[in-house]
């Protein structure tokens, strides 16, 4: 009886979660006329760069060459990312830092600018400790990578809802 009320309630519970929209994360599908993507940046090979194109063809995407064979093309304007120094020890050597990547890009459809230029900036914070040199240093890489990808999926998002 116990499993049966168990069966009972997990049924209950995903027809909840589907009624209400939910949608694994990853999960988005770009609509029917606009699978075919250009991306035109300064740097192809920047974390950003690399995640957009990875998001956009989970998404169903498929990425052109030019901007002809293109549906919808995205202008990623600005892709930086840095660290600045938060706070420092009494012997004046950093403590923590704050690490930031930053982005702005626009979408155009058919040749008309639907989306205007986008600014979308992340920062997280990073302790530091001079002792473990090259442990954070890694760290400071996974954050960067993980930045660049969690703003891949904000403007995957963005495009799916267009």
């Amino acid at each position: 009886m116990n499993a049966l009320r168990a069966t009972f309630a997990l049924l209950v519970a995903a027809f909840l979660l589907a009624g209400c929209g939910f949608h694994l994360q990853g999960s988005g599908s770009l609509p029917e006329g606009m699978r075919k993507f250009h991306l035109i940046t300064a740097d192809e090979v920047t974390p950003f760069a690399v995640e957009l194109r990875r998001a956009i063809e989970r998404s169903g995407g498929q990425l052109t060459g030019t901007s002809a064979e293109a549906d919808t093309v995205v202008r990623i304007q600005r892709d930086r990312s840095g660290r600045r120094v938060l706070s420092v020890s009494a012997r004046n050597t950093p403590q923590e830092y704050e690490i930031f990547y930053s982005i702005e890009y626009s979408v155009d459809r058919g040749g008309r600018e639907v989306l205007e230029l986008q600014p979308l900036e992340m920062i997280r914070n990073l302790s530091f400790d001079e002792t473990q040199l090259l442990a954070k240093d890694r760290e400071e890489t996974i954050i960067r990578e993980a930045m660049a990808r969690d703003l891949a999926v904000l403007v995957t998002r963005r495009l799916e809802s267009l």
